[in-house]
């Protein structure tokens, strides 16, 4: 017996599939059988010749066996030849078969219907298309609401995607010029009249989840922060995990003392386990479980976070208006003007500051506009949910955490992914991910895979779906932009910038923006508080603000690796053989090598000698990243190697010293041209956090403090001449 033939047939009616093959599929040759989950094909061997059959095979009845069977939401078909030969037209019934499936079973990507709220609630709007969401989300405490904002989410981003080049404009040049791609004008008048002086803030931030934790640092150094939010504050649909030595960068900041961060753990972890399906998958494919002890380890209660960062901002002064939609901006020479929207009321507001702080996430018109037709390259559409108990006693013990697990193969064009963290109590995190390549006709669908989730659920993690209590559901697009230098993308405006996932900051593996923007957050905040006391928030300027790091940008075409292009079909055990390969070779490797790879740390020399094992290993990884990456693609990614390579040599030389040097002639270089001493900051970060070999935290906040002292002086001397003019 051989396996000849495995394929993903991209539908979940299984048994179409089998009335196809008993009915309607001609095979051209053999006698068919029907059986319970497909067909046989039997030939009967009329002529004999010795010389090619062997003895115990001539005269036989030999067979192919078709059968198919379900899994995760779709249909897996094999083929096995019970013969010691190939046997009679055995390849021509193969591409039959292969060419009829294509025909009858092609790939679909079904969009949401359009839904008009005044008319029925999104629970009728939608449960004809996805009945299983629509039932769950009814047992959620928020779920018509949480419903309806996932709804409105995938409608934005899908609008994104199809009209990336034309994205409508939300923020204005002078008297009504459109900034990003291509220049617009129309009647929007502002107001020049305002100095720097009179903007009632110098921060605004729209977004919150993000958002608060960075405005809340620049509020605690004295700034005026003004937070916008959409939603109520301090809802979440996604939880945050972390480990202790990521998460002490916000102490060291000063945002957190280690009691409050104690009081923020919900659960920490023993383990974390890595584990992809490979039942498919050839030996050398093949692989062990991964163990990670200490990479995001340390559940967070992510609403009791966004809640005392909240409290922070406000005890240091700054604002927070909640249910409040960003409409667009006006950016003068000497302010940013944003018009809002308070939805409880539909009063319409004016705010005014020195900078906005995009944090709106993968949905962020603003970032849509300046980026146009290339905002993201990819995206992972993730779903799952908060689940507080239900489930049987042994099903996962509350020591470790699941960071990332397949459970089958090639899925409808998509490689799906779970992650599952224990919380507080017997409360349990699931989500249900896959990486994304963005295209108008698939940008990927948020309601999809929540059918998804809901169904296969209990093929994941044994359970009763209608005995599990559910807490609330965690949802998003994640988004990923393959970068060949830190150049290449536009994260800034004249007074505005991005910041974390609406600048793409995320790593192009684990695709965690919360994580990133942590260990980033230094390096954010000593540029953009540099930035600030010298006014120096041109785009140019601001464009150098920016997290990029050349060795997080040189992984992409991994997460490329993963990724079905749309329309086509490869086999269904590709991705998780792939994904065994290289995270075999990391579990071989001392637990330092896989915990710095997975959270940005990893080094050139690292890299390299991974690279090259994994290719040892399996020859074949290249050609099939090849093959779903394309050559330009591949040239792009030699881009970032190159990057990559450079900045390491360059970190090599200035990495050890030249921080330390900057220190020395701040004092002097600093207040006679501060243009050229942020940019010599921000090569310095460059070539030390930008490499995976980040500057210490501690002298970080020691250089910010003594000097926004200083500025708060010049502030008030400012409002002072300001008021006596």
């Amino acid at each position: 017996m051989k396996e000849i033939l495995y394929l993903e047939v991209p539908t979940p009616a299984t048994e179409e599939v089998r009335h196809w093959l008993q009915i309607d599929f001609d095979p051209g040759a053999g006698e068919k059988v029907h059986t319970q989950s497909g067909i046989r094909l039997r030939f009967f061997e009329t002529t004999p010749q010795p010389a090619l059959i062997p003895e115990n095979s001539r005269s036989q009845c030999n067979e192919l066996s078709i059968f198919t069977w379900s899994l995760q939401r779709t249909t897996y078909l094999k083929v096995f030849r019970w013969a010691e030969i190939s046997l009679p037209q055995e390849k021509q019934i193969l591409q039959r078969l292969t060419a009829g499936i294509a025909h009858q079973f092609p790939n679909r990507y079904p969009a949401p219907p359009v839904v008009d709220l005044s008319q029925q609630s999104i629970f009728s709007a939608l449960a004809l298309h996805y009945p299983l969401t629509v039932k769950y989300f009814q047992k959620m405490p928020n779920g018509e609401y949480d419903l309806t904002r996932a709804y409105w989410w995938e409608q934005r981003w899908r609008e994104g995607v199809r009209n990336p080049k034309q994205p409508k404009p939300v923020i204005f040049k002078g008297r009504g010029q459109a900034t990003g791609d291509g220049r617009q004008e129309g009647d929007h008048p502002s107001d020049n009249s305002s100095s720097l002086s009179s903007s009632p803030y110098d921060l605004i931030y729209i977004g919150g989840a993000l958002g608060v934790i960075h405005a809340a640092v620049m509020a605690r150094l004295g700034y005026r922060v003004l937070l916008v939010e959409r939603l109520p504050f301090g809802r979440m649909n996604r939880e945050w995990n972390i480990s202790r030595s990521e998460f002490q960068s916000l102490i060291d900041l000063g945002l957190f003392n280690q009691a409050e961060f104690e009081s923020l753990i919900a659960r920490e972890y023993t383990d974390g386990f890595h584990k992809f399906f490979d039942a498919n998958n050839p030996p050398l494919a093949k692989a062990p479980v991964l163990h990670t002890p200490t990479v995001l380890n340390v559940g967070l209660d992510a609403e009791k976070l966004l809640r005392v960062c909240g409290e922070k901002l406000r005890e240091a002064g700054g604002e927070i208006w909640d249910e409040t939609e960003f409409l667009r901006a006006n950016v003068d020479l000497e302010r940013v003007t944003l018009q809002l929207k308070h939805l409880p009321t539909g009063e319409m507001r004016v705010a005014s500051g020195r900078l906005l702080v995009d944090a709106m996430g993968t949905a962020s018109p603003i970032a849509w506009q300046l980026n146009g037709g290339r905002a993201f390259d990819s995206v992972c559409p993730t779903v799952g949910a908060v689940i507080s108990s239900g489930f049987e006693p042994g099903v996962w013990d509350a020591r470790y955490g699941d960071v990332l697990n397949s459970h089958g193969d090639i899925s409808r064009g998509r490689q799906l992914i779970w992650e599952l963290f224990p919380a507080e109590g017997e409360e349990l995190t699931f989500y249900l991910f896959h990486y994304h390549q963005v295209h108008p006709d698939n940008p990927g669908s948020l309601l999809e895979m929540y059918e998804d989730f809901f169904t296969i659920l209990p093929e994941y993690r044994r359970c009763d779906m209608d005995r599990l209590v559910w807490k609330k559901p965690t949802f998003g697009y994640i988004p990923g932009h393959f970068s060949t230098s830190g150049r290449d993308r536009r994260v800034a405006f004249d007074r505005l910038i991005a910041i974390g996932d609406a600048a793409s900051l995320q790593s192009p593996l684990i695709f965690t923006g919360f994580g990133s923007l942590v260990r980033n957050l230094p390096r954010l905040t000593h540029l953009l508080d540099t930035a600030l006391r010298h006014d120096l928030l041109t785009a140019n300027h601001l464009n150098q603000i920016r997290a990029y790091q050349s060795n997080v940008a040189v992984t992409w075409l991994f997460s490329k690796g993963m990724m079905v292009p749309t329309g086509r079909n490869i086999p269904p055990e590709r991705i998780n053989a792939m994904l065994n390969t290289f995270f075999g070779i990391l579990a071989t490797e001392p637990p330092a090598i896989a915990e710095a790879f997975i959270k940005d740390r990893v080094d050139w020399l690292s890299f390299n000698r991974m690279a090259l094992k994994a290719a040892w290993k399996n020859p074949a990884l290249l050609l099939w990243i090849w093959d779903l990456a394309g050559p330009k693609d591949m040239l792009r990614w030699l881009g970032s190697y190159l990057d990559f390579s450079v900045s390491a040599f360059i970190s090599a030389l200035l990495g050890s010293w030249f921080p330390h040097f900057l220190k020395q002639i701040q004092p002097w270089l600093e207040p006679r041209f501060p243009g050229l001493w942020l940019w010599l900051l921000a090569q310095s970060y460059a070539f030390t956090d930008g490499v995976g070999q980040p500057q210490a935290v501690g002298d970080l906040s020691k250089a910010i403090q003594p000097k926004q002292d200083t500025y708060r002086e010049r502030l008030q001397d400012s409002l002072g001449a300001g008021r006596k003019g």
